[in-house]
C-alpha cells in the first residue's frame, strides 16, 4: 500500500466533509452543524489560520482518502471557552462559528503577530481515519509526521485535540504527549480519574502546553514546542519560493517558475532578495552575498549551485523562517549577535 499526504483543496472539501459526516461516533456528534462543516473549511482554505491535509492511498486502483488533517489557531478567548464548563464538541462549535461569521480563527495579520510574540494556540480539528477500519499503524504514523513537518518552525503555546473517537485513537493522543483537561480544577492531569471509555463518550479536551512540555519534556508532540524565532523577515512570495525549492529538492528556476505561475525573471528577482535578507541576519551563511542596504563590492564567492544548497539545507533544520511573521516584531539577528 502507498501513502501519501498532500494539501487539501477546494474541490476535497465537500468529499472530506462527507466522509465525516458519515463516521459512526464522529457524524452524530456534529448533528445539523455537519452542514456547515464544508463551508467553513473552504472560507480558511488558504489562510495562515489553517492547515488543512489529505491523506490518500495511491495503488493500481482509484485513489482513495484514508485521513483527514485539519488544524486552526484559535483566540486565547475561544480556548478558554472550550475548557469552561460544560464543555461541549469542539468541532461543531467550530463550524458553527466560522459559519456565521463569528469565527475564532485568526486572520492571516493576527497569526504573523502572534507568531513573531507570545505564541499561538493550535486546534487539530480532525486527525484521524473517517473509517475505523483504516486506525492502522502505518496510516496514523503518516498524519503524525506530516502533521509534525507542517508545523514545525511555529511559536505554539498550547496545543487541544477538538476530539477523540474511541478507546484507540484517545491512547494515541496521550501516547503522544496529551494530558486530559479536568475541567473541575481547571487544569490539565495525566489521568482522569474515571475509566477512558467512560469519558470518550463525552465532550471532553485533550491538550499539552508549552509550560507541561518543559517540566516533562521528551514527548512526540511536545516537539513543536522548541521552535526557534524567525530572523530573516523574509516575504509571503520568498516563503513560497523556498518552500517550492524544498519540495522539488531544490529544482531550476525554470521548474520552479512552472510550479509557482511566475516568470523567471521573478524567480531570478526572489531568489536574489532572499540572499539579501539571509545575508543582513546571517553572513556566514552565504558568504559572498550582498546584505540589505549594501553595496556590492566582490562578486560571490560561491557557485549559485552551492549557495543555495546551502541554503535550503540550513532551512530543513529552521522552519521557523518559513512561517508567517511580521517583520517589524521579529528581534534584530544582528543585535542579537
Amino acid at each position: 500500500m502507498a501513502l501519501r499526504a498532500r494539501p487539501m483543496q477546494p474541490k476535497d472539501a465537500h468529499n472530506c466533509a462527507g466522509l465525516i459526516a458519515h463516521h459512526p461516533i464522529i457524524g452524530p456528534r456534529y448533528g445539523s452543524m455537519i452542514q456547515h462543516l464544508a463551508p467553513s473549511w473552504l472560507r480558511l482554505l488558504g489562510s495562515d489560520g489553517m492547515v488543512a491535509r489529505v491523506f490518500e492511498e495511491v495503488d493500481s486502483g482509484p485513489v482513495r482518502i484514508l485521513a483527514i488533517g485539519v488544524a486552526v489557531f484559535v483566540t486565547d478567548g475561544f480556548v478558554r471557552e472550550v475548557k469552561t464548563p460544560p464543555l461541549s464538541w469542539i468541532g461543531p462549535e467550530l463550524a458553527r462559528r466560522v459559519a456565521v461569521s463569528d469565527s475564532p480563527v485568526l486572520s492571516d495579520r493576527e497569526v504573523r503577530e502572534a507568531n513573531s510574540t507570545d505564541g499561538l494556540n493550535l486546534i487539530v480539528w480532525e486527525a484521524e481515519p473517517p473509517s475505523p477500519t483504516d486506525i492502522r499503524p502505518e496510516v496514523l504514523h503518516l498524519i503524525a509526521s506530516d502533521f509534525v513537518r507542517c508545523l514545525r518552525g511555529f511559536q505554539l503555546k498550547e496545543m487541544i485535540a477538538a476530539r477523540v473517537a474511541n478507546l484507540a485513537s484517545t491512547r494515541w493522543a496521550l501516547d503522544a504527549g496529551g494530558f486530559f483537561w479536568d475541567a473541575a480544577s481547571q487544569r490539565y492531569v495525566r489521568s482522569p480519574g474515571r475509566p477512558i471509555e467512560e469519558l470518550c463518550r463525552e465532550p471532553h479536551v485533550i491538550g499539552i502546553t508549552r509550560e507541561l512540555e518543559f517540566e516533562q519534556p521528551g514527548s512526540r508532540i511536545g516537539s513543536l514546542f522548541y521552535s526557534e524565532r524567525a530572523t530573516f523577515g523574509l516575504t509571503r512570495s520568498e516563503q513560497e519560493l523556498l518552500l517550492a525549492a524544498l519540495e522539488t529538492d531544490s529544482g531550476t528556476d525554470q521548474e520552479l517558475a512552472r510550479v509557482l505561475h511566475l516568470s523567471v525573471s521573478v524567480v531570478k528577482k526572489n531568489w536574489l532578495s532572499i540572499y539579501r535578507r539571509v545575508a543582513s541576519a546571517q553572513p556566514e551563511l552565504i558568504p559572498g552575498a550582498v546584505a540589505e542596504g549594501d553595496v556590492p563590492r566582490r562578486p560571490p564567492t560561491e557557485r549559485g549551485k552551492e549557495k543555495r544548497r546551502r541554503l535550503l539545507a540550513y532551512l530543513r533544520e529552521h522552519p521557523e523562517e518559513l512561517r508567517p511573521v511580521a517583520k517589524k516584531l521579529l528581534p534584530s539577528a544582528r543585535s542579537q549577535r
